[in-house]
C-alpha cells in the first residue's frame, strides 16, 4: 500500500529544510554532464547531497504532483549511513539520516 502524498511531501519538506540547515543545499543546478550518470545515486558523478537535491527529492515532488505510484521501497538512509558515516566524510547527518530513515519506513523500509 502506497503512503498518503500529504505524508510524503511532508517528510521531503522536512528532508529540504535540514539540507538547507546544514549548508547542503546546491543554488547552482547539476551540468548536463553531472546529470549523465551510470551508478547508483550518481556516485560516479555526485555527491550524496547533489543526488537528493536534485533527483531524489526532485523525483518523489514530480510523483506527489502527478498523483503517480511511488517505487515499492526506499533505502536512501542506508546509502546516506554508508557514504556520510561508514566512509566519515560528514559527522554532523545523524538529523538528516532519521528524517531518511524515516522517509524509508513510509514505504515499509525501516532500520
Amino acid at each position: 500500500m502506497q503512503p498518503e502524498y500529504e505524508i510524503v511531501a511532508a517528510k521531503i519538506n522536512e528532508i529540504e529544510a535540514e539540507m538547507r540547515r546544514m549548508g547542503m543545499w546546491q543554488d547552482q543546478p547539476l551540468t548536463p554532464e553531472q546529470l549523465d550518470f551510470e551508478k547508483p545515486f550518481g556516485m560516479d558523478k555526485l555527491a550524496l547531497e547533489q543526488w537528493l537535491q536534485f533527483i531524489f527529492i526532485a523525483r518523489v515532488r514530480e510523483i506527489i504532483a502527478a498523483k503517480g505510484k511511488f517505487p515499492s521501497g526506499s533505502q536512501v538512509a542506508d546509502q546516506a549511513f554508508r557514504e556520510w558515516v561508514m566512509w566519515g566524510s560528514r559527522t554532523d547527518v545523524e538529523p538528516l539520516i532519521q528524517l531518511l530513515r524515516e522517509f524509508d519506513a513510509l514505504f515499509g523500509k525501516s532500520d
